[in-house]
């Protein structure tokens, strides 16, 4: 027996409109950090559509790395959010940097829910149902010391060892990979993450924009940890 939804519902809207499902389709679907399934559509009419459920295996954990990220413009915040959900992150705290633009912590992205709507789509591009710890507005110094139990910490830093985090990656368990705001970090942060235990490196000789870096180290940890 199927169950009903509202014809107005956004996933339903999705389904029909987007998707182009008839009846007798079947889209896929999943349960907020639960299984992934197949959703069979039964009945259509004007106020309601039926659905009917099949559910499989739960999807795989996020992957052990954790992002400390300088709050950067709207817009590269949002590259971050949704990219980085994506590659399958289990965390990532924006934190304040002492070059990062004060405005930006309070921009319509944070105060509503457009974030989290952002986070979803990256959950939903890559058809799994986990999603990843948000913390925001978070002061460095406390992002640093929340990473704490994460032996492996890497600073990317333009001024740094090229690609020091390669060789790092290979045997952890778990990494924590931070990455300033457009601006980068102030000598009192590249201070503060040595004296926390962070390796400073960085990825070339090309400087990066925020989230170009982000994507970018996620890839190469994943890969060096084969989680791609």
């Amino acid at each position: 027996m199927g169950l009903p939804f509202r014809r107005g519902d956004q996933r339903v809207i999705h389904m029909l409109d987007v998707l182009r499902r008839k009846l007798g389709e079947s889209t896929d679907v999943g349960i907020v950090d639960g299984p992934r399934g197949k959703a069979v559509l039964k009945s259509v009419n004007d106020q309601f559509v039926e659905l009917e459920f099949e559910w499989n295996n739960e999807p795989a954990m996020l992957m052990p790395i954790d992002l400390v990220v300088g709050i950067s413009r709207p817009q590269t915040s949002r590259k971050v959010l949704q990219e980085a959900t994506s590659l399958g992150v289990r965390r990532i705290l924006f934190v304040h940097t002492e070059r990062g633009e004060p405005s930006y912590a309070t921009s319509k992205l944070w105060t509503t829910n457009e974030w989290q709507r952002l986070v979803r789509g990256g959950v939903e591009q890559a058809f799994t149902t986990r999603f990843p710890d948000i913390e925001i507005g978070v002061e460095l110094a406390d992002g640093i010391a929340a990473t704490n139990s994460v032996d492996t910490r890497i600073c990317l830093d333009n001024y740094e060892s090229p690609l020091g985090l390669l060789d790092a990656a290979n045997s952890a368990e778990a990494i924590v990979l931070a990455i300033g705001s457009e601006r980068g970090w102030s000598e009192n942060e590249r201070n503060l993450f040595r004296d926390n235990g962070f390796t400073l490196a960085h990825l070339g000789e090309r400087p990066l924009r925020t989230e170009t870096a982000a994507i970018a180290a996620i890839s190469i940890v994943a890969a060096r940890m084969h989680r791609l």
